[in-house]
């Protein structure tokens, strides 16, 4: 067993509005829509403005609804979005005028984005794409007009805006072409013109595109924190290399172990990642570190292996205490030292290692069972560990009768799960804990 290391457009009033009078007649379209329930207008301030937005928005809210058609329900769901984007564009341009604030203005932030993140309750995303829309609705005046007419939304304006403000102010940028873009932006999905955007960039300016990438590497990090119970917190960074490293590698090994694996995809995941470790330790591939492999190292009594009641718990290395079960799923496959103390606590006597099981007892496992042997389960011979069924500690043979090979995810669930692996008519059957409430902690498998 080896180591678990681990803007809104200004099109015909170029000055800040100050009234409903001197709102375009398409922004007007914002109230108009807002106030489908209750056609009221406000009292021309700003301040009223904003109130008269909340009320059309409450207003509109408790609208009876029901009665409709799962068409009239999506049509009306298409209209709402296209009211949010235009309220998210005047947005975007406050923001904008925000920033030509005095820093005074920012009330003790650092920059109108972290003002717009902290006093509107919002992602610092959403703060910077709303600056960015802002300061370059001049230059996407098509782009804006498109929006307003429903055939782009707010997130392909905010895209736009981002790749026009990075291409017009790097040196070493071709120019931007706003209505190359904006053709792929009424086509594509947000998704997909994000891609779209990606590639523009590169093709216009590819040393910022390089320097960029390069950044993205250089801010790769991963941090460990270790709870009191040996627990492992991790936190990290990946560049889109390396994060699509990772996800190829473990999300093969994610995927159901079996048709009832009742397991989640971030448990899963979880799994794959310690799997994956496992694996690259079994391997052999590391560096040897101090004349050694790097292994997993647990230290335990005799009467923890063979799980005597009043048993102390066993000590993995970089891990804490671990339990009698999981200590003996560790043994099942694992090289073994016996090491005798005295009444002090001093090591009198280390016996050499013995591999269980030997080196050609898991090539005729690997022969014979093929992959993990639990009913239903496909993971391959290099991806299983040799299963006692009857363990060694506690008197069960090392030979093939005794063994099989599975998975790590279903030798976890027969040792700390409590299930049971057990030959019945020449096949493996796996039986269910028993309920500890009936005396017995676990089924015992047959020893033939």
């Amino acid at each position: 067993m080896q180591l678990v290391e681990f803007r809104v457009v200004r099109l015909l009033h170029p000055e800040p509005r100050r009234g409903v009078s001197a709102l375009t007649s398409e922004q007007m379209i914002v109230y108009t829509h807002l106030a489908m329930c209750d056609g009221e207008w406000g009292s021309g301030e700003v301040g009223g403005d904003i109130a008269d937005l909340r009320a059309a928005a409450e207003r509109f809210s408790v609208c009876r609804r029901s009665g409709r058609s799962p068409a009239e329900h999506r049509d009306q769901m298409i209209e709402l979005r296209r009211v949010i984007d235009r309220v998210e564009l005047e947005f975007a341009r406050m923001t904008a005028e925000l920033a030509t604030f005095d820093e005074l203005e920012w009330e003790g932030h650092r920059s109108p984005i972290e003002w717009v993140r902290r006093e509107c309750r919002t992602w610092g995303a959403v703060a910077a794409n709303a600056l960015v829309v802002g300061a370059e609705e001049v230059r996407l005046y098509k782009s804006t007009e498109a929006m307003l007419a429903g055939e782009i939304g707010y997130a392909h304006l905010a895209l736009l805006a981002r790749t026009a403000g990075e291409l017009t102010t790097s040196a070493t940028s071709s120019g931007f072409d706003e209505e190359a873009l904006l053709h792929l932006a009424r086509e594509h999905s947000v998704g997909r013109f994000r891609n779209d955007c990606d590639h523009v960039r590169h093709a216009a300016d590819r040393p910022s595109f390089l320097e960029e990438q390069v950044a993205l590497a250089d801010a790769r990090s991963l941090e460990f924190r270790r709870y009191q119970n040996g627990c492992l917190g991790l936190h990290g960074f990946l560049d889109p290399e390396g994060g699509a490293t990772l996800r190829t590698a473990l999300e093969p090994l994610a995927a159901r172990a079996a048709e009832d694996d009742p397991r989640q995809l971030d448990r899963r995941l979880a799994d794959a990642l310690v799997e994956l470790a496992g694996s690259v330790l079994d391997s052999g591939v590391l560096p040897r570190h101090g004349c050694q492999r790097p292994h997993l190292h647990v230290t335990c009594t005799l009467e923890t292996l063979q799980g005597l009641e009043g048993s102390a718990a066993g000590d993995l290395e970089l891990g804490g205490t671990i339990a009698a079960e999981t200590v003996q799923r560790l043994a099942c496959d694992a090289g073994v030292t016996r090491v005798v103390f005295d009444a002090e606590s001093a090591v009198v006597e280390v016996g050499r290692t013995r591999r269980i099981p030997s080196g050609a007892t898991r090539r005729a496992l690997r022969a014979r069972d093929g992959g993990c042997t639990w009913p239903g389960c496909e993971r391959p011979a290099s991806w299983t560990h040799a299963h006692h069924l009857v363990h060694w500690a506690r008197g069960g043979s090392t030979d093939l009768d005794n063994l099989v090979l599975i998975c790590r995810y279903h030798h976890w669930k027969v040792h700390e799960g409590g299930w049971e692996l057990a030959r019945s008519h020449g096949r493996l059957v796996a039986l269910p804990p028993v309920p500890r409430a009936l005396g017995v902690a676990h089924a015992r498998a047959p020893t033939a």
